[in-house]
């Protein structure tokens, strides 16, 4: 018989859990994953907003969302205004599906028109990478 430390316990219940909501609430599809929605009209300074989507940018789940968004975050986002900041917060944080994000970059699939913007025709163009510059996620500090 298999023994297991009281806290091992009660996560694999919530795994179980967890699980079994999915599957019931999306026929069994367990491919497809929503990321957490960010309340981005939250009042915060430039500042702090500039340093949540610096990492937002950097940790998304999806390899490569993390080194197109991190490395684009790095190079562009110090320099946004407040109004291209909130476009690019409503850009990253609005969409429940890495995958859309990743398609409409590196434009596999049409951009829908609320995200269609300067930020986004910026974020396409680094995602193009013309120049062939090597990218690589940059230090977190």
């Amino acid at each position: 018989m298999l023994r297991f430390r009281p806290t091992t316990f009660r996560i694999i219940q919530r795994i179980k859990c967890v699980v079994n909501l999915r599957d019931a609430s999306n026929n069994g599809d367990l491919t497809y994953m929503e990321i957490p929605i960010y309340n981005i009209e939250k009042p915060q300074s430039l500042e702090n907003r500039k340093a949540r989507l610096h990492y937002q940018s950097r940790k998304r789940g999806m390899l490569e969302n993390d080194l197109l968004l991190s490395t684009f975050a790095k190079k562009y986002l110090d320099n946004f205004t407040e109004q291209q900041t909130m476009m690019y917060d409503r850009l990253i944080n609005s969409p429940s599906n890495d995958w859309d994000l990743f398609y409409w970059i590196v434009e596999k699939q049409p951009t829908p028109k609320e995200f269609d913007n300067e930020i986004m025709d910026l974020l396409k163009k680094h995602a193009r990478n013309e120049d062939r510059v090597a990218l690589a996620q940059p230090p977190l500090y």
